[in-house]
Order: C-alpha cells, then structure tokens, then sequence
C-alpha cells in the first residue's frame, strides 16, 4: 500500500473500533468478550499501520534532506560519498585486509592501538541514527544535542525563581528580588557498545546490502539499549530515566496515583492530565507500554464516555483525554500497587546528549566455528529530563 491507502486504512479500522464502543456506550453497558477482542484486534492492525506510516514519513523526510544537502553542495560530495560508501561494504564483507589504500583513507581510522576500529562514512551514520529513531518514538520527541568537540553539556536548570512583577509608577522599577537562582546539570556522554553476529552466508548472498544488513542490526541494539535508560536508566554511567525518581530529574512530588492498586481510572488520568501546567499541554504527550493502552482504551468517565478516543481523520492521532500518546515497549507494565504505570509530559524537556563518533569492530576469529561474523558497534551519549514541572508521573495506587 501506498501512504493514501495506508492512511485511509487507518481511518477505516478507527472507525470501525469506535463504532464498537459507541454501540456498547448506547446501551448503557460494558463491552462483551467479543466485542473486546474484535475491538483489540482493529487496534493491534491500526497499531501497526501507524508504525508503518511513521517509518515512511520519516523515510521521505530524510531522503528529502538528502537531496537538500547533495543540492546544496552542488552535487560535488556524491563521488566521495560512494567511494566511502564502497570501502565500507568492502570492510564488512573482507575486513581491513581486503581494503586499498583509497579505501583505508575513506574510512578514517580510529584510535584503538591494534587498528580494529574504522569510522563509517556520515552518509551511513545518518541512516544508522534515522533507523535508532524508529525504534525509540521518544527520540522524536525529546531534544537530542550533538556533541562534536565538548567533553560534556551543561543544562541549565531554573533552581529558585523570582517573584511576580509588581504594580507600580511611571518611574518605579519595583522591590529589589534577589530570589533568583540558576543550577547547573552535567550531560557525559557515557560508551556503549552493541554487539551482531551475521551469518557470512547471509553477507555473501546479499553484498549489495550487507552494510545495510549490519547497519540495522546495530540499529536495532542501539535502539534496545537507549530505551531502556531513557525509561529506567539510574543516571550512573547512563541516562537518567523518565521512570527513575530523582532530584537530579524528576522528583517524587511530581507522582499522582492512578485511582486503582492495579492499573487505571479515569479519575487517575484526569488527575495526572490536569496536574500539568497549560504551558506544557501543546507539546504535551503519553506516555505507556502497549499493555497500559490497551487496559486504557476501556476505561470510561463518570458519564461513560470513552477516555481514549480514535483520530478518525487521515492525519490525526489517537488520544487519551484529548491528549496524543506514545507507546515504549520499556516504558513500565507491571501494574502493582506502589509501582510506576505511565506518565503525561512535554518531552522536548528530556535532553539527549550524543557524540557524532560511531566506530565499527569486525570480529571474524571468535566466530568462525559457527560460520558468522561479528560486528561491535560503539558510540556515546546521555540523557536526562532537564525541567521537572514538565512532567507528571502515574503509580499505581489509591
């Protein structure tokens, strides 16, 4: 399908699981077993059609911005980008070995005493950060800082804030307030490294691709590893996650209980949506595991209307409360009295502080016995909510 058909699709299937809710909401009652499994599988199917439609979007947006810059330079970077394109694909199917001298200066060296590193063309390390991008939604959300040459990022954070202006004459300037004060937080980039084994079978059956084949492996583990810090992460040698209370992120005081020991009420969510200030609400979103959201697509108001609500329109999301959402496979699904469950948030507040330097390690000794070969790819960053009022956390609890 096309992006029209998948989009009317989409719009087809909403309309469908609404009409569903609608005609249990007409009888004053709650949906039937049947009702909720045809109901969960519209919206697994509609699920899945928004994930593909987002990839392609952002498929469109970069090969946009490809040309964009390829324009700009006038066209005169394609050579050298191919050339180190192709010095890449050699590296990955021979190893530093089967590179020429060309080639060998097209991928720059890194700085590991044995010369096991190679540093991958930007072209490809766009693509591989695009493909992170798919698989963590938060990234599109959160503001992600680049770090070229500065060993860390300060965050400037709003400690103690003045008092309100004041009325006063044509030539007051009002009370001196002296209240101001300005904290300073720290973004290291801390390493990580991700290791794929790839079947040389595979490699040689598909080397026109296998620099795409390692690249989204290595997307894929990257992508595993940033969620789960960006959810849970203790900010030691790692981001500080959304779920961690912290003083240094998000304290506790920013906590509302959801209403039920074991999961949601609609109260809960009115609650969380509503201890946020108007100022964050534009930008504002949800966030759950998919687990959350299906327990949330049930739940009703007093006058028994739905809180969560289809966007029926081709460009329109679905809501909870009026509110846009988005799902984490690592946000928190163990719906416990005590236990984090969700949370309402203007992530443009969670900072994202990366290095540009991506190095790839080609082991081919280790796992030779079972015909593979191994790729580690390294790379720094950190991450750490900046602005604590920008968020509101839901526990499980009364």
């Amino acid at each position: 399908m096309n992006l029209r058909e998948l989009r009317a699709k989409r719009t087809t299937l909403g309309a469908e699981a609404a009409a569903i809710m609608d005609e249990a909401t007409k009888a004053g009652r709650s949906m039937t077993a049947e009702e909720n499994a045809s109901f969960d599988k519209l919206m697994d199917e509609r699920d899945g059609i928004d994930a593909t439609i987002e990839r392609s979007e952002r498929l469109r947006e970069n090969e946009r911005q490809a040309a964009d810059e390829d324009l700009e330079r006038g066209g005169q970077g394609t050579g050298r980008d191919e050339a180190a394109m192709g010095a890449l694909r050699t590296y990955i199917l021979g190893g530093r070995g089967a590179l020429t001298d060309a080639q060998a200066r097209a991928l720059n060296a890194g700085s590991d005493p044995e010369g096991g590193y190679l540093v991958p063309p930007v072209q490809w390390i766009n693509q591989l950060i695009q493909a992170v991008d798919d698989e963590v939604p938060l990234r599109g959300l959160a503001t992600v800082q680049k770090l070229t040459t500065a060993a860390s990022l300060g965050v400037p954070t709003l400690d103690t804030d003045l008092g309100d202006a004041e009325w006063t004459t044509e030539i007051g300037t009002g009370s001196q307030d002296d209240a101001l004060r300005f904290g300073r937080r720290e973004l290291s980039p801390n390493p990580m490294a991700k290791r794929v084994k790839i079947s040389r079978t595979l490699l040689r059956l598909t080397s026109g691709s296998a620099e795409t084949i390692v690249r989204d492996r290595i997307a894929y583990k990257f992508g595993v590893t940033q969620e789960k810090a960006y959810m849970t992460g203790d900010g030691n040698k790692k981001p500080l996650g959304l779920f961690t209370a912290s003083p240094d992120g998000i304290p506790v005081g920013r906590d509302i209980a959801t209403g039920l020991a074991t999961g949601f009420t609609g109260d809960g969510l009115i609650n969380a949506k509503y201890a946020l200030k108007t100022a964050y609400m534009n930008k504002a979103r949800w966030l759950f595991h998919r687990d959350g959201l299906r327990e949330i697509r049930k739940i009703k108001t007093g006058d028994g209307v739905y809180v969560w609500q289809p966007g029926l329109a081709a460009d329109q999301p679905d809501k909870i409360l009026d509110v846009p959402f988005i799902a984490s496979e690592w946000a928190p699904n163990t719906f416990t009295d005590g236990l984090y469950s969700g949370m309402i948030g203007d992530f443009s507040y969670y900072w994202i502080a990366e290095s540009l330097t991506l190095e790839i390690q080609r082991l081919v000794e280790l796992y030779a016995e079972t015909n593979q070969v191994g790729f580690i790819g390294r790379q720094e960053g950190d991450a750490m909510p900046v602005l604590a009022e920008a968020f509101v956390r839901l526990k499980c609890g009364v």
